[in-house]
């Protein structure tokens, strides 16, 4: 029986960064990892999905500028850019991140955790010993989700792809099919469309990232419908069948075939085979906590969860931030140091409620942060939804001819500040971090008048957004 402060189960960026400030506070940090150190950002979504959309956006840029259009007529070489994809997953090995990971104290178990009761954690290791931990204060869940499959005839025996197969393939399939209309759905299409692929993209509903403004969904669906995708709404599949290609049945009675197929249809907790029965919760379900991070509903103040697996925002950088934070709040509370839980406090997670930040990189680029119009008029915010088209920036028209994109920031009528922004358009990821700052830090639109943007970059928007607003 091995004996730390803290157990934490999920080596991802989650699990890291709790880890790390459990051990930075003073306790002793055990992180049980059943797959690659580093998680499914590492290799299978955010790192290899950027490395393939990256070479897709630079080459649209140069295409919109007269001179460096002449110079980039050609196709995206798919070989060169699967190999830089695998040089940024490190060909799927996790040394690098194991050697961080034993340089910043913390106590690496191989293998997969299951809960066993109060405090006691069992790991089945890959040479299938067991290993029993146990945590003087703390255990922390940070296993994150799995890609979730409907029930439709067929379907296993076809193979669909995943999230995981959609970025780790080693070859550019012909023929595409892309289910969903959400953010992995949208950047894998633009990704192997790229590439070269002949793809449809399926999509139930009415509209692309229905969690966005809604221009936002209609601006990547016009972007995706120019580089050829076949993007279809309110239209579902039925059954499925590989006999070498896939066939699709569709709603209608409509057949499509391709010659592969992902379901990016969604995310369910990994808590299946986890162990949380044993003290008190369902497996399957996201583990419930409150903004210190501490489960709901399990006595004795001692069980944890961070990122994606608590269902609060399924993000990687949200994931961060809470391990970050919690981490922080087992060493304080191990300690007897008392917590700061007023919002916005060292202690909390304000900003998984209040300031969230996304990007979806497609072509055009979509980005928001906080509350949209509709979520804040729902929630009782007396606001005003300020608009300009960012083709009419001074620094959009430079980055490209024709530039199109559209920005929205979301005022609280009451305070004054801002509760959301939404960009659209090439390049306004790195846009983002601004509006983040505006949200999160309640700036009052008195004090962004004296934040002068640079001229001419685009980031002029806020500029005419603040005057827009004065009007």
């Amino acid at each position: 029986m091995d004996e730390f402060d803290v157990v934490v189960l999920g080596a991802g960026p989650t699990g890291e960064n709790l880890a790390e400030r459990a051990h930075a506070g003073g306790l002793s940090v055990a992180v049980v990892e059943s797959e690659l150190v580093g998680g499914e950002c590492s290799y299978w979504a955010c790192m290899p999905s950027k490395a393939l959309l990256r070479p897709a956006a630079a080459l649209s840029d140069a295409r919109r500028l007269p001179g460096a259009r002449e110079a980039a007529g050609g196709r995206l070489d798919a070989a060169a850019v699967l190999a830089r994809r695998d040089e940024f997953t490190s060909h799927w090995k996790d040394d690098g991140q194991v050697a961080w990971l034993e340089g910043a104290g913390l106590v690496l178990v191989r293998g997969h955790g299951r809960l066993d009761g109060e405090k006691r954690v069992v790991v089945r290791t890959p040479d299938g010993e067991q290993r029993v931990l146990t945590a003087r204060h703390a255990v922390a869940v940070c296993t994150g989700t799995r890609a979730a499959l409907p029930e439709l005839p067929g379907l296993a025996e076809a193979r669909p792809w995943t999230s995981r197969e959609a970025t780790a393939s080693e070859r550019v399939p012909p023929r595409l099919a892309v289910i969903g209309g959400g953010v992995v759905a949208c950047e894998m299409a633009t990704a192997w469309r790229a590439l070269g692929s002949e793809v449809v993209q399926l999509v139930r509903g009415s509209r692309l990232l229905p969690r966005m403004e809604p221009f936002a969904g209609e601006a990547v669906a016009e972007g995706l419908r120019a580089a050829g995708v076949d993007l279809r709404f309110g239209t579902s599949v039925t059954a499925v069948h590989r006999d070498g290609p896939v066939t699709l049945t569709l709603d209608g009675g409509e057949t499509v075939t391709v010659d592969e197929v992902l379901f990016a249809t969604g995310r369910t907790p990994a808590t299946t085979d986890l162990g949380v029965e044993t003290v008190g919760l369902e497996a399957g379900r996201p583990i419930e906590v409150d903004s210190t991070g501490l489960a709901a509903g399990v006595p004795g103040g001692w069980l944890y969860a961070a990122g994606d697996v608590n269902g609060r925002a399924l993000l990687t950088h949200q994931g961060k931030y809470q391990g970050r934070i919690f981490g922080a709040v087992i060493a304080d509370r191990a300690a007897g140091r008392p917590l700061d839980t007023a919002d916005w406090g060292r202690s909390v997670a304000t900003a998984d409620e209040r300031a969230v930040p996304q990007v979806v990189f497609t072509d055009p680029e979509a980005a928001s942060v906080g509350l949209t119009l509709e979520e804040a008029t729902r929630q009782g915010h007396r606001v005003r939804a300020v608009d300009y088209d960012l083709g009419n920036v001074a620094g959009a028209a430079l980055y490209a001819d024709g530039y199109q994109g559209r920005a929205r920031a979301v005022v609280d009528l009451d305070r004054e500040t801002l509760l959301g922004v939404t960009f659209v358009g090439a390049g306004v990821a790195e846009l983002l971090h601004s509006a983040t700052i505006a949200v999160a830090g309640e700036v009052p639109i008195s004090r962004l008048w004296h934040a002068v943007p640079s001229y001419p970059t685009i980031s002029e928007i806020w500029l005419r957004l603040l005057e827009t607003y004065r009007g």
